[in-house]
């Protein structure tokens, strides 16, 4: 059992409301009908444990998590030779939570990145039909 409590009937979305994708992926969660915890980075501190089982969860390293190329990214980090360990990927979400590379959002035991509004149009789509439910694809 993980420290991020899970519901099949929750969407946890853990989000930059000071982004554009950040904004719009929220106002897409918000029109379904599952109960929302929105998580915006910018303005509540997510610890080290849950960055870790985030990145679990997705399938993916903590780097894979954080975007290199954000300007605030580069200004602290710089572009090139980068050498980071766990630990210290960690303290740049920790420092730089803007430098997170998408949404993402968790549904049941399903975590998954967020590249665009209308990949989460398409799962809750997907979720009411009974289709491929997308989050089971790592991506």
């Amino acid at each position: 059992m993980g420290i991020i409590a899970t519901d099949k009937n929750q969407i946890k979305l853990y989000y930059n409301s000071k982004n554009s994708l950040g904004k719009q992926t929220l106002s897409y969660v918000t029109s379904s009908e599952k109960k929302i915890l929105g998580i915006d980075i910018s303005k509540t501190k997510v610890p080290s444990s849950q960055w870790a089982e985030i990145a679990a969860g997705i399938g993916v390293t903590i780097s894979d998590l954080i975007d290199t190329e954000h300007p605030d990214f580069i200004k602290t980090y710089g572009d090139k030779n980068i050498d980071l360990n766990e630990n210290d990927w960690l303290k740049v979400l920790e420092q730089h939570p803007e430098s997170l590379k998408f949404p993402i959002v968790i549904l049941g035991d399903e975590f998954r990145f967020i590249k665009s509004p209308s990949e989460f149009s398409k799962f809750m789509e997907d979720d009411s039909t009974g289709q491929e439910n997308p989050f089971n694809k790592n991506s």
